[in-house]
């Protein structure tokens, strides 16, 4: 437990050992499921916390008070790193209201399984009032990063509990900004936490942005990793989300050609189909990248600041080649709905690698050009003349 402020106290727990957080997110740092109790003459919990933890947290509870003296349980997120202990709470805590956006009364609904599930739902710039002077308002904050995101902000003692902005999954003892020891570590936290987590919501973090850019805050409280501080890290880390957000703008069209190919057949289409390509658009940067020679999340940041791309793998097996699926695992299909793709590939017997990938892309919602080109064991030179003149169709495509 640590004091925030006169009234606050974080009451989260710490999970150094975490490395991998939803499957999908490397955690070298650990992670904290931050909760925090806000006490005026009537007390709010601010988020619970995994329900693995349940017990450490409960602890971390009762050091401030009894949990059956908490009127408010505020759910800014329904994540289950956010939830998960609430249905074990309630059962400590019988006068708790809980306090959510509209759409989380919705998810709570299944998180919960309670069929007497009830919430009292806010919207922006609603308040609750908890007495000796502690007012809470509750800042709408939609797809930060579940539909059902929001912001509180307490007025009285500058406080924006800011649910998962701001935060990463970094942990030490101490989780405020001005006691981290190695500054260094929690800047790569900060970022994977930024591109893995809002990277597909940057207009969204904009419009975060705008929404307390004018709130006076000595303190932001984070669902995870350390709380901020204006004389801290927090003037650096609302610089940097404003900068990591910004729409990416190229000076000249990025067509990216990424491939696999086991006996450079289908390395000589990608060849051919970049020459046709540059014919129509000679100032194009059109890079080719053999997927197995480069780092994974180069070739996603590659992808995902294309203008256009293509893909193209050899079937083995009936299908395309992993190392092309897991370049197709970190394709953003928010951010790259609509854009242009054209697949391509070599193969001996049966050619399933190229309408397998259109599928998968298609799924996703991207412009597939055409219906894919392939080839039959090695191109010959009418297989290239022909990449060639696809390379130039789908570069006019562009320019429409």
């Amino acid at each position: 437990m640590i004091k925030i402020s006169d009234s606050v106290y974080s009451v989260g727990v710490l999970n150094p050992n975490l490395r991998v957080f939803d499957i999908v997110m490397r955690t070298d740092f650990g992670t904290s499921y931050n909760s925090y109790l806000v006490c005026g003459e009537k007390k709010a919990l601010i988020e619970t916390c995994h329900d693995t933890f349940f017990e450490a947290y409960l602890e971390n509870i009762r050091e401030v008070c009894d949990p059956a003296e908490i009127d408010y349980i505020i759910l800014n997120h329904t994540e289950p790193d956010h939830s998960g202990a609430l249905y074990r709470l309630l059962e400590l805590c019988p006068k708790a209201e809980i306090v959510c956006s509209q759409a989380a009364s919705i998810y709570l609904k299944n998180i919960t399984n309670a069929k007497d599930f009830q919430a009292k739902v806010v919207r922006d710039n609603d308040t609750l009032d908890l007495g000796g002077g502690r007012e809470l308002r509750f800042i709408n904050a939609p797809f930060l990063h579940w539909p059902d995101s929001m912001f509180t902000y307490l007025p009285d003692e500058r406080v924006l509990f800011s649910c998962d902005f701001f935060g990463s999954h970094y942990c030490e003892p101490r989780m405020i900004d001005v006691h981290i020891t190695y500054p260094a570590k929690y800047q790569v936290a900060l970022k994977g936490y930024f591109d893995a987590i809002f990277g597909p919501f940057r207009p969204y973090v904009l419009k975060g942005i705008e929404k307390i850019k004018d709130l006076p805050i000595d303190y932001v409280c984070t669902s995870h990793g350390p709380v901020l501080t204006p004389g801290g890290l927090f003037p650096q880390v609302l610089a940097q989300y404003t900068e990591w957000a910004q729409p990416v703008k190229n000076d000249k069209p990025q067509i990216p050609i990424f491939y696999c190919s086991a006996y450079e057949n289908t390395q000589r289409v990608a060849e051919k189909l970049r020459e046709g390509v540059l014919a129509v658009l000679p100032e194009a940067e059109v890079p080719l990248y053999n997927i197995i020679d480069h780092d994974m999340g180069l070739l996603q940041e590659k992808l995902g600041c294309s203008d256009a791309f293509m893909v193209g793998s050899p079937t083995i097996n009936r299908d395309a080649v992993p190392p092309i699926w897991e370049l197709l695992s970190h394709v953003d299909a928010i951010n790259n709905q609509k854009k242009p793709v054209l697949v391509f590939g070599s193969f001996g017997w049966s050619g399933e690698a190229v309408p397998a990938i259109i599928s998968r892309l298609s799924l996703l919602k991207l412009a597939v050009f055409g219906e894919g080109f392939k080839v039959n064991f090695v191109p010959d030179e009418q297989d290239l003349e022909k990449a060639v003149a696809l390379g130039r169709e789908f570069a006019e495509s562009l320019k429409k």
